[in-house]
């Protein structure tokens, strides 16, 4: 059913939403005292410079009716707003108590609920979100015939082939409804997504609800004053996605796993778990799905579900949380309503053995010396100590001299600043802090910050604030000391991936991305990662 003034009126009304409807002089409840009340919005859109005939707009964030200014002529049919802007348009105001959730809600109705055509899945945690992510989108395409879409924080797919840059973790709800509805057209039938703690704190994903949700991991990031206040907020957003969600899909050893417990209890959804039992299969928390090494270099993992052998899985993403997000996954699919005790299903399975996410896990060989460079998004304590975990297990016994090249945000997730050096004090020997993406806050202030956490003096510490010559100098430092002492090197470059632009002042600037650097300074084609 199109979307019109008075099934708006309606929807908002159902959703203790509505305050008044607004037009010049005139207020009222009832949206058919407004012309063309049953006329459908030909538009829906939260930028006035994309303001067409017959468009609804959402006056959402620090909006100021000067930004109306002669809006009118373009056609503006109505807006939705916390606040009256009859001063400046002409046009029928949606009064609200909230605009986002407004937003949310009526997005979802423009575009034909188009969630209710797909089987959505929805992925939460701190770390881990986009592997699982993808390795569920892969086992899925696998088994529907490629009829998977995905958003995620590296990627949107709506066609389950062609990926296209993401501006954030999960979209804004009028951009994932107008996705989802352009996945429908493509023919498919399910959508895997990533669900941030700032897509509940601003309600991107009000009003949906997910037909599977997991939850893999929760630990302290984000906290800040623009993002969460506290690790309680923090927690409180993430948990928002049990009571909307029909299942369930738990990390077993994740922190406050029974709090989650009974958030399910109260909600009346099914639960399911997943773990990773390093010591052996019968060595850790019991799970549906559990994953577990075949050999002491932790190479490849054999996954079972429900007690029934799924096989050997060999990654190209290496690491054991990687081996902890293909556990996830195969959970996931289970509860989308797939058995992996099936012959089809278990052979989609190995789809995830060849996942590649740009940026993530990227393994390059220096040929000029006995180095490794590993290129990851890695950016809080958690991701950073995983990666060197994942260092001193495969190549601890040849005691290499690690280098990290990082850096961290600036305006947000200041908590992070620390962590990222706490997570390598006593375990790199150089540590090169340089540009990471920010708003207003000059980088030399983050890296001077983080170069005051600093206290172990057996780490060489120092700020390069140009990325690319930070690169360049971790790469001839190891390149020295490999000739000099022929010790392997391991350099950890951290936190922009693929990414070729740096967000500076606010500004997206061109950059040639870390896997780039990393391949030119190897002297390395893509076609090697």
């Amino acid at each position: 059913m199109a979307l019109t003034l008075a099934s708006a009126a309606r929807l908002l009304t159902r959703h203790h939403l509505l305050r008044e409807i607004i037009q010049d002089d005139r207020w009222s409840l009832d949206p058919h005292r407004f012309d063309g009340a049953d006329t459908p919005f030909e538009a829906v859109t939260y930028d006035t410079r994309t303001v067409s005939p017959g468009s609804l707009l959402f006056c959402k964030g620090r909006f100021k009716s000067a930004y109306l200014d002669g809006i009118d002529d373009r056609g503006l049919a109505a807006y939705v707003a916390q606040t009256d802007h009859s001063s400046a348009t002409h046009a029928v105001g949606l009064i609200v108590n909230d605009v986002r959730k407004a937003m949310s809600l009526l997005s979802a109705e423009f575009y034909g609920r188009p969630q209710d055509e797909l089987t959505v899945i929805g992925i939460t945690g701190t770390k881990g979100k986009t592997t699982t992510n993808y390795f569920t989108q892969a086992v899925l395409n696998a088994i529907n015939g490629n009829r998977t879409a995905l958003f995620s924080s590296v990627d949107n797919c709506v066609d389950g082939h062609t990926y296209v840059e993401s501006d954030l973790t999960t979209p804004e709800s009028l951009d994932a409804f107008r996705m989802m509805r352009q996945a429908v057209d493509h023919g498919m039938t399910h959508l895997v997504m990533e669900v941030s703690s700032q897509a509940y704190k601003v309600d991107r994903v009000y009003g949906l609800t997910f037909d599977v949700a997991a939850f893999l991991n929760i630990s302290p990031d984000h906290i800040s004053p623009i993002e969460h206040p506290t690790f309680e907020d923090y927690l409180h957003c993430k948990r928002q996605i049990v009571a909307n969600a029909k299942r369930l899909v738990l990390g077993a050893d994740c922190a406050h796993a029974d709090l989650i417990r009974e958030d399910a209890a109260a909600a009346g959804i099914e639960v399911s778990t997943f773990a990773l039992h390093n010591a052996g299969r019968d060595e850790g928390t019991a799970a549906d799905v559990i994953a577990w090494p075949v050999d002491p270099a932790h190479s490849a993992y054999e996954i079972a579900a429900d007690g029934r052998d799924l096989g050997t899985f060999h990654l190209r993403l290496d690491g054991d949380f990687n081996y902890l997000n293909a556990a996830a996954a195969v959970a996931l699919v289970k509860a989308a309503g797939f058995d992996p005790a099936d012959a089809d299903v278990a052979q989609a399975l190995h789809a995830m053995e060849s996942v590649r996410i740009s940026g993530r896990m990227e393994q390059f060989r220096d040929t000029e010396s006995n180095t490794l460079a590993i290129v990851d998004y890695a950016h809080n304590f958690a991701s950073v100590s995983a990666l060197l975990d994942f260092i001193d297990e495969r190549y601890g016994a040849e005691h290499p001299r690690v280098t990290v090249v990082t850096g961290s945000a600036g305006d947000k997730a200041v908590d992070r600043r620390k962590e990222i050096v706490d997570a390598c004090q006593h375990r790199a020997e150089r540590l090169i802090l340089t540009f990471e993406d920010t708003d207003t806050e000059p980088v030399i202030d983050v890296c001077r910050q983080m170069l005051g956490y600093v206290t172990d003096p057996n780490i060489e510490a120092g700020i390069i604030l140009d990325r690319t010559e930070a690169i360049e100098t971790a790469v001839a430092d190891a390149r020295e000391h490999c000739a000099r002492d022929g010790r392997p090197n391991v350099i950890m470059v951290i936190g922009k991936g693929e990414e070729q632009w740096m967000k500076d002042r606010g500004r997206h600037v061109p950059y040639e991305g870390d896997t780039h650097i990393v391949s030119r300074v190897f002297k390395l084609g893509d076609e090697t990662r």
